[in-house]
């Protein structure tokens, strides 16, 4: 006689995130013995994609499972499943209490190579994902301040040094030539700031909307190289900002621009820092 209880709703799982990019897993509606966590890159499709995680009992019909900081997870966005020994029964899982605050305000060691971030969230469909960033080195967006015209960038820098003569890029997303640089300046207890106007964007394009994506490189690096650092922010509990950080709609005025232009920042679908640029007809 079967004596292993009948699962009656999806497992459902409350989680801890730590400082360090640990994450716990306390699972309730998983009973079937031997079961096991796994995550699953969205997309991937190498054995590295794919973690498997250990469910042990924790008393009152609890498992659970620990993901330590020291597993790597590439970055992208993480399915979360409990499934058997032997894969059968791979049942999605529900988030439950997700417990966030210690990854509000982060400050990483400054001294580490890369930043790493796992952020657990509820995906569209209810159903729980583990949202990650590598970043090796990584450069943090933080206040940002307008004026007529133009954006004023605080932030800092993880993972490499900064010299002096560092520039900031808006790279327009399409077009790998176009490139307009700003100095950067450097402070003493390691952070940076920049001023970007916006007029130098709108001038010379006719299509009605612009993407120019951030990003931080040293002086000697070519306009537009690839070995630039992309600006996002990462280091809080905000898996997904583009809906959340709303910022002023700014006129885009000056002679270089011949239509009535608006310009304002925003942070794409990875939380990394761009401008969008919108023209009339």
């Amino acid at each position: 006689m079967n004596t292993t209880p009948t699962r009656t709703e999806p497992p459902r799982a409350d989680c801890i995130a730590d400082s360090a990019g640990g994450i716990t897993f306390d699972i309730v509606g998983e009973a079937s013995p031997g079961a096991v966590l796994v995550l699953r890159r969205r997309g991937g499709t190498t054995a590295a994609d794919v973690v498997r995680l250990p469910l042990t009992p924790t008393g009152e019909g609890r498992l659970r499972a620990v993901l330590p900081s020291t597993v790597e997870l590439a970055e992208g966005r993480w399915d979360a499943f409990t499934t058997h020994g032997d894969d059968s029964g791979e049942q999605r899982i529900e988030p439950g209490i997700r417990d966030l605050r210690s990854l509000v305000d982060r400050a990483p060691d400054p001294h580490r190579t890369q930043v790493a971030v796992r952020i657990p969230y509820p995906t569209v469909d209810g159903r729980l994902a583990v949202r990650c960033w590598l970043r090796a080195p990584h450069a943090e967006a933080g206040t940002i301040g307008f004026s007529h015209g133009a954006m004023t960038l605080e932030g800092r820098l993880y993972g490499a040094g900064l010299d002096s003569g560092a520039v900031a890029e808006a790279r327009l997303r399409g077009a790998r030539k176009d490139v307009h640089r700003v100095p950067v300046t450097v402070r003493p207890d390691g952070t940076f700031t920049f001023t970007l106007d916006y007029e130098p964007l709108a001038e010379g394009r006719g299509d009605e909307q612009r993407l120019w994506d951030l990003w931080l490189c040293p002086a000697e690096a070519e306009p537009g190289q690839a070995a630039g650092i992309r600006i996002g922010r990462i280091l809080d509990d905000v898996w997904d900002k583009k809906g959340v950080f709303r910022y002023p709609v700014l006129p885009v005025e000056g002679p270089r621009v011949t239509r009535p232009t608006t310009a304002y920042p925003y942070f794409t679908v990875d939380n990394d820092l761009s401008v969008r640029l919108d023209t009339l007809r």
